[in-house]
């Protein structure tokens, strides 16, 4: 009995694998002068959660499952990516990249690889008012580890998470 406890244990642990990493989130903003840098962990359960936090949980981006969490400067922004098209294929690629599977094809975004590394373009269609102008996400090419998350923003803005 034992062991078949520890045998559920082990295959439970597995399905739901939780790795934690360090990251940095660089904000640029074109009419300020010096970027904001903070740090903070990116944590992975697979098969379909990701959380950025950065300082001091203060700043976060979630996903889980289909629903999309951003706190930013103590404003909560939430969407779904079935309601959103903008999140859509970022959806769909954040979770291919958390279960390190080949990213899918999309009329939407580019896919690049040179060398180790692949990148990842998605330049949203739809509203014209949108929160992001593109999404870019480079990974590991071989591991198909996560590398940095950049979210463009109106002009020369854009939030930046490069993981260590």
């Amino acid at each position: 009995m034992i062991r078949l406890l520890l045998f559920l244990f082990c295959i439970l642990m597995q399905c739901t694998s939780v790795s934690a990493q360090t990251v940095t989130k660089t904000t640029h903003k074109k009419a300020v002068k010096t970027d904001v840098v903070t740090t903070g962990t990116l944590t992975i359960r697979k098969p379909e959660y990701i959380c950025i936090s950065t300082d001091g949980d203060k700043d976060q981006l979630i996903m889980d499952g289909t629903k999309f969490t951003m706190t930013m400067g103590g404003r909560q922004h939430v969407t779904d990516s079935k309601k959103n098209p903008q999140f859509a294929t970022f959806h769909t690629v954040l979770k291919a990249v958390i279960n390190q599977q080949a990213i899918p094809q999309s009329d939407d975004m580019t896919v690049v690889t040179k060398g180790n590394t692949t990148t990842v373009t998605i330049v949203p269609t739809g509203k014209k008012r949108q929160l992001f102008t593109s999404f870019v996400l480079t990974v590991n090419a071989k591991t198909k580890a996560l590398r940095t998350l950049r979210m463009n923003g109106r002009g020369e803005d854009y939030t930046e998470y490069k993981v260590e």
